[in-house]
């Protein structure tokens, strides 16, 4: 099921490139990386509870990050974004599902690819608890501070589980939100709607290089942000 992706809200492209911070590098690659694997074994992890067991016979249902990690979409170009301070984008190897494999193949499917972005809404909430009762001592020249770097963690995990949340519901091809809007809809309108799915590239482009992103994309992250500890 494919796993696309974060990116970064109120981003300026005009505004000056700042120097790149390793620290801040580090913490958003291993947010992203984490959160990614649990929303791959989370399709995996379902689907398997449904009745399909491909992800379990090809070692999907795991936390290891390795198992679902795409060289080019985990690594290399989250990598790059966040050097080059532009949206991050990423996405890990889809978890294949079978679905004449799942006891009712039209609801199963719909809750599996639901579970990927509810796997990482479960992050945010879990994350922003955390930070909501975590004290966080000032940080002091010569003294060790662990709470401060955990702080910066939990918060980008926050940040970024939301947007993971958001976008992967959009209804578009080939995000899960398509497949979930596709087991809702009547049959023959879910087949025209199927016939969409060549184009659904196309439009999630168009969306992230538009001004479309503040509008589809970041009016429900406020709404879900204000509703966080």
């Amino acid at each position: 099921m494919p796993s696309l992706r974060f990116l970064q809200p109120g981003l300026n492209l005009r505004a000056p490139l700042p120097s790149i911070d390793v620290a801040q590098i580090f913490i958003a690659f291993s947010v992203l990386l984490f959160s990614l694997t649990v929303h791959e074994a989370a399709h995996a992890w379902a689907a398997d509870r449904l009745g399909d067991v491909t992800a379990r016979r090809q070692g999907r249902l795991s936390l290891n990050p390795l198992v679902h990690a795409d060289p080019i979409g985990t690594v290399l170009f989250p990598t790059l974004a966040l050097m080059a301070h532009v949206p991050l984008i990423g996405w890990a190897k889809p978890v294949a599902v079978r679905a004449s494999a799942l006891g009712r193949p039209r609801r199963d499917y719909m809750l599996v690819a639901a579970a990927g972005p509810a796997s990482n809404l479960a992050l945010a909430f879990a994350s922003a608890i955390v930070l909501a009762v975590m004290p966080v001592t000032p940080v002091r020249l010569g003294e060790p501070n662990i709470s401060a770097p955990l702080a910066a963690l939990l918060s980008r995990a926050v940040q970024l589980n939301l947007m993971l949340t958001i976008f992967n519901l959009l209804p578009i091809p080939p995000l899960d939100g398509a497949s979930v809007l596709a087991g809702l809809l009547p049959r023959g309108v879910a087949s025209r709607f199927e016939a969409f799915r060549p184009y659904g590239m196309l439009l999630l482009y168009a969306i992230v290089a538009t001004d479309a992103f503040s509008y589809v994309v970041l009016p429900p992250y406020n709404f879900l942000r204000s509703w966080l500890p």
